[in-house]
């Protein structure tokens, strides 16, 4: 082993050296990244295609703008079906700079129009949290 390698001294600074720089970036990415979450009540009578849109083409074309989705569920609340999902963004403003361009994406204008001509109504009530993590969190 080369003799600079065996002094604990250098070792020990490299090591404090790289806590002390890789610290800051941590905190700085936890500071401004957010979760959104999103809650879109769907109908019975057509969720299946509902989920085939959203698997098939919402998703695709989320993630041309950025969308980083981490999880998708179906749940039942009292009196409806939801769509649930947790998208992951490195700040607020990236998030909403993000939706817009998806909105206003020509592919997606189509397909909501053609899916919503063939089966209905999709998606009822929306609602959004953009959630910041504690600083406990683990």
């Amino acid at each position: 082993m080369p003799s600079h390698l065996r002094r604990p001294g250098v070792i020990a600074a490299a090591l404090i050296a790289a806590a002390l720089f890789a610290i800051p970036t941590r905190a700085t990415e936890r500071a401004t990244m957010i979760e959104q979450l999103r809650i879109y009540e769907i109908f019975e009578n057509n969720k299946d295609a509902f989920h085939a849109r959203f698997r098939d083409h919402a998703a695709r074309i989320m993630k041309t703008y950025g969308f980083d989705i981490a999880a998708m569920w179906e749940a039942k609340a009292k009196d409806r079906t939801e769509f649930v999902y947790v998208l992951r963004w490195p700040d607020e403003a990236t998030m909403r700079e993000s939706w817009a361009r998806f909105m206003q994406d020509a592919e997606w204008s189509r397909i909501k129009d053609s899916s919503a001509a063939e089966h209905g109504r999709m998606v009822g009530a929306i609602e959004e949290r953009v959630m910041q993590r504690t600083s406990y969190s683990p």
